[in-house]
């Protein structure tokens, strides 16, 4: 599916790069050069892996022009991969630190390198509402996973269920609402509360949006409408919830996006779960066979034929 060419070594200089294609689309790989030839031979077979991943939002990459680049990673930690972050600009650019001997398998195993491909599926400004977005990384972390095979269906609910738990469980900001919360995360630690109340936020809209059409539209149609109207623009989260309605012609993106923005602790998960043929029962996941909420389910989780 990907199609790579060596760019001339004048060109690599500080680092290896690699262009990587896919239809009009083109991402240049830069891998540090302290990096050894099976490292680096690891790196792109990962690159290659996660890349394709995102194909299975709207069957094509978010940008026509982006960049991911690689480096070692400083410091002790059992984690294949330590850091990663998204810069926006006139060409995103994900940025990931790496143990250089972590192997391709576990780097693409790691669920980290999911979340920071999944942020370019908006065009986000990069700041206020870090809810939105982040919400939005961690919904597709796992979606992204369990299409590409890494994850089953099963394990797949329970992990978005785990993550659920987690951001109910930081009760300590219960009664302020979540805008407030999102923009003093850094310092408050909020994080299972905002991340996991957005990605609450982005779970409902799928299921609402595939409920209302029968399972014949979901939260990667949406997207992809946004897509190609605004790829190229750098939008604030109340823009971009106002532009997936009126690119969609549908009234659900804007009221619930206020909502959820105004909320005072992480709404209610178990009547989603419940409208996805999902029982819950001590903090675990119980999938149904049959019914039209299995059905549903498992529209959100099926691969796309690329």
């Amino acid at each position: 599916m990907l199609c790579l060419l060596h760019i001339p070594a004048s060109f690599a200089q500080p680092t290896t790069a690699t262009l990587l294609t896919n239809d009009e689309s083109t991402l240049q790989l830069q891998i540090d050069p302290t990096f050894n030839a099976t490292q680096r031979e690891d790196v792109r077979q990962w690159i290659n892996a996660i890349s394709d991943s995102l194909l299975q939002v709207y069957g094509r990459w978010p940008r026509q022009q982006w960049r991911i680049t690689v480096e070692p990673a400083s410091g002790s930690s059992s984690d294949s991969i330590p850091w990663g972050q998204v810069n926006r600009g006139r060409v995103d650019t994900v940025r990931f630190y790496i143990l250089a001997d972590a192997g391709a398998t576990r780097l693409i195993e790691n669920w980290t390198s999911y979340h920071e491909l999944a942020h370019l599926l908006i065009p986000y400004k990069g700041s206020g509402d870090s809810w939105f977005s982040e919400g939005l990384a961690s919904y597709y972390q796992n979606l992204l996973q369990a299409r590409t095979g890494l994850l089953d269906e099963q394990t797949m609910w329970q992990k978005l269920l785990d993550g659920l738990l987690r951001g109910q469980q930081q009760s300590q900001f219960d009664g302020t609402a979540l805008a407030r919360v999102s923009d003093n995360m850094p310092g408050n630690g909020a994080f299972m509360r905002v991340y996991w109340s957005g990605a609450w936020y982005f779970l409902a809209a799928d299921v609402q949006l595939r409920q209302q059409s029968g399972g014949q539209f979901g939260l990667d149609d949406a997207l992809d409408a946004l897509n190609r109207c605004c790829a190229d623009q750098q939008l604030a989260a109340a823009e971009i919830a106002s532009k997936l309605d009126s690119e969609n012609r549908i009234v659900l993106f804007e009221p619930l996006f206020w909502q959820v923005r105004e909320s005072l602790k992480l709404p209610d998960f178990e009547s989603l779960y419940a409208s996805l043929g999902i029982n819950i029962e001590d903090g675990k996941a119980s999938l149904q066979t049959q019914g039209p909420g299995a059905k549903l389910r498992r529209g959100i989780t099926a691969p796309k034929s690329l």
